[in-house]
């Protein structure tokens, strides 16, 4: 999502050598007039850019969904392809695309930090009168705090949705229409609009207004039935499936796609990202190969969800732990040279009902050696045997240095490096200090164009709130 060098502000385009992009201070004035219909001469072009004045044989303009200022300097003529093609994808192909992020709690926040990552410019709307941010993700991220009780708090976001490029909204199905600012309203506003809609269950469905969590939303996917030990009831493995794999993750690839089509229809939609829905096509694989045997067994009895011993994890002497994914024959092979085992003292691998003697041959072996032993033993080898880090360990393994999969922020807090890693244009993550509610609160109104003196009204009546002198302390 990085701006085209070339189309950068102050400097011609590379398509059209008669459109300039200018500084709004070069318009010579913070808020110009709109021509009236007799002086526009492109009227056909009135959905994407507000005409302000003519400037000598030239006219300027303002893109209506980026606000971004531009001077069309052979203004009279009577071709306008160039130009309107120049500027919508200028803005609206990979670069500057401008992000409206409802506050929310884990999938949508993760969704825009993702976004935010890869460039996109993400305003995360916060409610006023809030202590502090619950959001953990906000990395590169600029926050507004409206108060949406007002109808003028209700006007001013509708005004920022629809001179934006996303909407990314977390809340129940209705919540949105209730104040006005449901999909169908912004897109006749914006057509160019894209709406994300994040939510458990979707839209529509007898589940659509119900609570959850991510163990339910994997419940209802019939994952859940799938994860956990023989003999033992379904284990949610944290609440990252639904949560994030299906829910944040996947919105954004929506979100992504949806820009993608954009640029050839030049229309925005809808999009309904449903974390059941999410969660049971990350799963697809276990769907699909149910047709060639791969889950016959009972939960935690088969080949890949802990019932084969050698795909399975094992204490070693210092209480640390291996991870063993030797399922090809080769791979086999070597893990039992490792673990000095001979092969035809041992029963086959894929003798089913062998598996619970091999799996103590396995824990007694891996229990004698230490972690560093025993990764000592097996780097360099396929056996696909690989030591269970910790958090305080990822960072300090020579692989993850030499990739500099993590990072640490200005704060040094250590996070992953976001991926994957692009060759011309990888993420650039931001490094400073989450946004505190709020803080950017003037800046943000006036890049969408109010003045001083609106953005003063709306902080003296309480409809937008302001923390910028906080996040300095």
């Amino acid at each position: 999502m990085e701006v085209d060098k070339a189309g950068t502000a102050s400097g011609r385009g590379p398509e059209d050598p008669d459109l300039e992009i200018i500084d709004e201070a070069q318009a010579e004035t913070s808020k110009s007039v709109e021509l009236n219909a007799e002086k526009n001469p492109w009227p056909h072009l009135e959905d994407f850019f507000l005409f302000k004045r003519r400037k000598g044989n030239s006219i300027i303009m303002q893109c209506k969904m980026c606000l971004l200022t531009v001077k069309y300097l052979s203004a009279f003529n009577n071709s306008t392809s160039n130009l309107q093609k120049h500027v919508l994808s200028f803005h609206h192909g990979t670069g500057g695309v401008r992000v409206i992020e409802l506050a929310g709690l884990a999938p949508a926040p993760f969704c825009g930090m993702i976004l935010a990552d890869f460039g996109a410019k993400v305003i995360r709307v916060d409610r006023t009168k809030v202590a502090m941010a619950m959001d953990t993700q906000a990395r590169g991220k600029q926050s507004v705090a409206i108060n949406l009780k007002t109808t003028e708090g209700v006007a001013l976001l509708r005004k920022l949705c629809v001179q934006s490029d996303v909407v990314l909204e977390p809340y129940r199905k209705g919540v949105m229409e209730k104040l006005g600012l449901g999909p169908q309203e912004l897109l006749k506003e914006n057509p160019r609009l894209i709406y994300a809609r994040l939510t458990g269950y979707g839209q529509v469905g007898s589940y659509a207004t119900a609570a959850g969590h991510d163990i339910n939303y994997l419940a209802m996917s019939g994952l859940l039935s799938r994860l956990g030990r023989s003999g033992e009831k379904p284990y949610a493995p944290l609440n990252l499936l639904a949560d994030f794999a299906g829910g944040g993750l996947t919105c954004a690839l929506g979100i992504v796609l949806a820009l993608l089509e954009r640029t050839k229809s030049g229309k925005g939609q809808i999009i309904d990202a449903s974390m059941v829905e999410g969660a049971a096509y990350v799963g697809s694989f276990v769907w699909k190969s149910r047709s060639i045997g791969m889950w016959d067994r009972s939960r935690g009895e088969n080949m890949l969800d802990s019932g084969a011993p050698f795909y399975d994890t094992y204490q070693t002497s210092d209480g640390k732990h291996m991870a063993v994914g030797a399922i090809e024959p080769q791979f086999y092979r070597q893990l039992l040279k490792g673990l000095q085992l001979d092969a035809e003292e041992l029963p086959p691998q894929m003798s089913f009902s062998d598996w619970p003697e091999l799996r103590r041959m396995f824990t007694e072996r891996f229990a004698s050696k230490t972690q560093a032993d025993w990764s000592r033993i097996f780097d360099g080898t396929d056996a696909c045997v690989t030591p269970v880090l910790s958090f305080d360990q990822v960072s300090s393994h020579p692989h993850n240095q030499e990739r500099a999969s993590f990072m640490k922020d200005s704060n040094g807090e250590e996070s992953p490096r976001p991926a994957p890693v692009l060759s011309r244009t990888p993420a650039e993550p931001c490094l400073t200090s989450d946004p505190v509610i709020g803080e950017h609160t003037v800046k943000v109104l006036e890049e969408y164009g109010f003045t001083s003196s609106e953005i003063n009204q709306m902080l003296a009546a309480g409809v937008v709130e302001c923390n910028a002198a906080k996040a300095k302390l």
